[in-house]
């Protein structure tokens, strides 16, 4: 598959990951930042932004996709940074290829799956936030305004709906449609819930050890209790560190001490 990508900079290479319903674009301002020092790759995973749609989903695929990207591009090994789903899909990928892992930054993200029964998924926000999407009728649709209007109705936050309405885009013909592959996502929602690893399942000696490093938002419920026990239990020689005040778009609402925290773990 032939991944759509952004490369600024010189330097070592820096592969960026985004999460569930992201794209690259919400990963611009940080790699600006980086490109000083790095050769920065932001990716399109599969589904999202412009690269494209496949009605597989799944961490396997999406490591397969990386991998597929770095030999296209010549890439023997990179820094690989990942958010959230992106994060999922970078240990997955360290863990099949970690000869290609210079060292790894997850970034809000638990190795853990969650809870995969199909009430808890079905009622889980990621479902409720597809189910919004798909009530935009984006034949008709006339303005952006005009969805934020519609999306408003389910999602309260509208940090969250502009963070969304990124993925909204105008066909040459003015027209608008979703970047995101909503029934792709909808279809595999259960595929990614799904870990890497499962507790009490593979030994922390047989996961391949390269430089790694946890980045959470102390306000974020994405790595909790359990999930810092785990990364601790499977990954002892992995560093832990979280941004004070910030939840789970940490990149985003505290990006200085984001950026602080990869530069110092990089060094």
């Amino acid at each position: 598959m032939q991944l759509f990508f952004r490369k600024s900079g010189t330097g070592t290479p820096l592969i960026i990951l985004h999460g569930l319903f992201g794209s690259s674009d919400n990963w611009y301002t940080i790699a600006r930042e980086l490109s000083d020092t790095f050769t920065v790759y932001l990716i399109d995973q599969r589904n999202h932004g412009n690269s494209p749609h496949d009605p597989e989903h799944n961490y396997a695929i999406l490591a397969a996709d990386l991998n597929e990207f770095m030999q296209q591009h010549h890439i023997e090994n990179a820094i690989i940074m990942g958010h959230s789903m992106g994060g999922k899909t970078a240990l997955e990928f360290g863990r099949k290829h970690p000869e290609k892992v210079l060292k790894m930054i997850v970034v809000d993200i638990s190795p853990l799956g969650y809870d995969k029964n199909n009430e808890s998924i079905a009622n889980s926000e990621h479902m409720q936030i597809i189910r919004s999407l798909q009530t935009i009728d984006t034949a008709r649709l006339t303005s952006r305004e005009e969805a934020d209007k519609i999306l408003m109705k389910n999602i309260p936050s509208a940090m969250v709906r502009q963070f969304l309405l990124k993925s909204l885009k105008r066909t040459k013909d003015g027209k608008f449609q979703w970047a995101l592959n909503i029934q792709a996502l909808h279809d595999n929602m259960p595929a990614i819930f799904e870990g890497v690893i499962e507790e009490d399942g593979r030994h922390p000696g047989e996961i391949p050890k390269f430089p790694l490093l946890f980045i959470k938002g102390e306000r974020s419920d994405y790595v909790g209790t359990r999930d810092t026990t785990a990364i601790r239990q499977y990954f002892p020689w992995a560093g832990i560190t979280a941004i004070p005040g910030a939840g789970h778009w940490l990149h985003a609402e505290h990006p200085k001490a984001f950026l602080s925290a990869v530069r110092d773990f990089i060094k």
